[in-house]
């Protein structure tokens, strides 16, 4: 990814988002060509100059300080999170361009024993571009039933959280609030290419994405950032029905780059009864790749909505 195109599309997404109101700047009413403020005046709030600024936009500059990254920051009102990733565009284009192919990425024992431990908490792992890199049983039943349980084995056939979202008909119906769960999963993966501008799979999957889904295309043009840390969703489950989960994302300790995906649902609620459900349908058979037929009079039993 360009480093440098990066950056000034950020700069410029961003400032498109503020009305001189929002700063305390006067509005005397002029019409303006494109929405946001101006350059020159963003350039007054970040105390920097106006020609400074332009050529750090236009990807023309590319010294610009740590001191001088936060007084922007500052200007466009960005959130901790999007100065961060203000601070990671900015070092990669001090950085010379080298698109590298990263090592093969692995769930170790020790995290595969803790996504173990979790027993009917669904769990998954995944790696830094959104693969999943192993999951429990109910981590396979809740997010993706339909998709081989042994797919994680395999580097090459990995399922990958992105491309699930975006391009499996499956996943979009699991969400009751599909373009939430697609904003959530792309606002963080534009915080890990911020982080790493060589991986050349992150450019392959961004890349393909893009080509495959226009809702991607305009998402990613959107340069929204937003780590995926805790988020509730209902979604719509072929086995167990209606439920509403909260989805929490933890960094393991061995490796900051994976994810454990966790699901839980409010104490004594109908959404942790359907979680209950799922641990007795995957229970009872050996294959949870398709539990809705095996197990439609259990769900009709326990007077739960498909």
């Amino acid at each position: 990814m360009h480093g440098q195109r990066e950056l000034g599309d950020f700069l410029q997404t961003r400032r498109a988002r503020l009305r001189p109101e929002d700063v305390g700047l006067p509005d005397y009413g002029d019409r303006r060509r494109v929405p946001g403020l101006r350059r020159e005046e963003l350039a007054m709030l970040a105390g920097v100059s106006p020609s400074y600024y332009t050529r750090l936009e236009q990807g023309q500059s590319v010294g610009a300080s740590p001191e001088v990254l936060d007084a922007l920051a500052q200007a466009l009102r960005l959130d901790e999170a999007e100065r961060h990733h203000l601070h990671d565009l900015a070092g990669s284009v001090r950085r010379p361009p080298v698109v590298r192919r990263p090592p093969e990425e692995h769930a170790d024992a020790s995290t595969l024993e803790l996504l173990e431990s979790l027993g009917d908490v669904p769990a998954l792992v995944s790696g830094r571009r959104g693969d999943v890199l192993a999951w429990n049983r109910m981590g396979h039943a809740l997010f993706a039933s339909h998709v081989d349980f042994s797919g994680p084995q395999y580097p090459d056939g990995r399922p990958n959280l992105a491309r699930l979202v975006f391009l499996d008909p499956h996943i979009r119906a699991l969400y009751a609030d599909w373009p939430e769960k697609a904003r959530s999963v792309i606002q963080n993966l534009r915080m890990v290419a911020g982080r790493h501008p060589d991986d050349a799979r992150l450019t392959s999957l961004v890349g393909e994405l893009a080509m495959n889904s226009a809702e991607f295309a305009s998402m990613w043009a959107d340069h929204r950032v937003r780590p995926c840390d805790s988020v509730v969703f209902e979604m719509h489950h072929p086995s167990v029905g209606v439920l509403t989960v909260t989805q929490q994302s933890l960094r393991p300790p061995q490796n900051g780059e994976f994810h454990l995906v966790l699901a839980t649902a409010a104490r004594d609620s109908a959404s942790q009864s359907a979680l209950r459900l799922l641990a007795q349908v995957i229970s009872d058979t050996s294959d949870t790749r398709d539990l809705r037929p095996k197990h439609t009079e259990l769900v009709r039993r326990s007077g739960m909505s498909k």
